[in-house]
């Protein structure tokens, strides 16, 4: 009998990288991570100081860095380094800082159903991009906004799917279900980080898993890393279903105004139809995540409603200094994004 030789299955395959390049350093933090990810050396990460600026794209920036571990990693990265107790211990003095600011900063509250309620009310009239986007704002506008949301989007549903093996009963179920829509319903080219791609290849723009990380502002990371914080930790279990829950809620008015604002300026039909997309999903996910999923998860843990309120204030807090950031260039007649 002859033995057939084994297969070389590093030759055979085809290339399966699809872990995006480390980030471009802008500051002590954010070179250190860099360095470390680099050489696999974790002797010279530096001590954060509580007077770091929580803000400051540094401190976002190498939190973003660190978090991404958790999600793709970086070509030519150490996959171990995920759970390098140093690593960890880095990204723990970064989330305190910008934890901290966050619970000062936001007022707290521990109604959900009331928080909900007011996000309801749908506006007459309003300041954000998708307001601006409605009525005036250019396509070289719009085509900037997407390079800030592509940092959300090509990993949408993600960070707080992290969320799901710390929910019990109907909140599980229910959150599982806005999550395989948010997943495409089974079908990999419905799968909303592919719808983005596709917007981003119809913008002319770069569909790239994080290829605009170097050019966004420190305000749009925290929007991302705010997410996937809450979805890492349990004891913010309560405040990942808040943010999820907010989101659901305040989407599908906002996907409406920027589908009229396409349609104004003629966008491509991918650009429109990811949008149309949420205005129909979003509107019957709002009612799934307010009853079935906030609802039972505050019946279950009364003790976590402040966390669910706190959730939904960061969105908000978050979102609106990421926006002010882009009009406010606008404004001025400059581009939002980093050289």
């Amino acid at each position: 009998m002859t033995t057939a030789a084994p297969t070389d299955y590093a030759a055979s395959r085809p290339s399966t990288v699809t872990a995006p390049r480390l980030p471009a350093a802008c500051g002590p933090l954010s070179d250190a991570v860099i360095e470390v990810l680099s050489t696999g050396r974790t002797d010279a990460l530096p001590t954060v100081s509580a007077d770091t600026d929580p803000l400051g794209r540094d401190l976002q920036l190498a939190l973003y860095t660190l978090y991404e571990l958790h999600y793709r990693g970086f070509d030519g990265v150490d996959p171990e380094l995920e759970w390098e107790p140093d690593v960890l211990r880095m990204r723990r003095d970064l989330e305190r800082v910008f934890l901290g600011h966050l619970r000062s900063a936001v007022e707290p509250g521990d109604d959900p159903v009331a928080e909900m309620d007011a996000l309801s009310v749908e506006a007459t009239s309003g300041t954000g991009p998708s307001w601006f986007f409605k009525d005036e704002g250019s396509w070289d506008q719009m085509r900037e906004y997407f390079a800030h949301r592509s940092l959300y989007h090509l990993k949408e549903g993600d960070p707080h799917a992290f969320v799901i093996p710390r929910l019990q009963g109907q909140a599980k179920a229910s959150f599982v279900a806005v999550e395989f829509d948010e997943f495409g319903g089974g079908r990999g080219e419905r799968v909303h980080q592919q719808l983005w791609a596709d917007l981003m290849s119809a913008a002319e723009l770069d569909p790239t898993y994080l290829g605009y990380i170097d050019r966004v502002s420190a305000e749009t990371l925290s929007t991302v890393n705010l997410m996937s914080m809450f979805g890492l930790h349990r004891s913010l279990r309560g405040a990942a279903i808040g943010h999820f829950a907010a989101i659901e809620i305040t989407s599908s008015p906002g996907s409406a105004r920027l589908v009229a604002g396409l349609r104004r300026m003629g966008a491509p039909e991918e650009c429109v139809h990811f949008y149309a997309e949420h205005v129909e999903a979003d509107a019957v996910h709002e009612q799934v995540m307010r009853h079935d999923v906030v609802g039972d998860l505050v019946r279950r843990e009364p003790g976590l409603a402040s966390d669910v309120v706190f959730g939904m204030r960061t969105l908000d807090y978050l979102d609106e200094l990421a926006a002010e950031k882009m009009l406010a260039a606008w404004r001025r007649g400059e581009s939002s994004l980093l050289p």
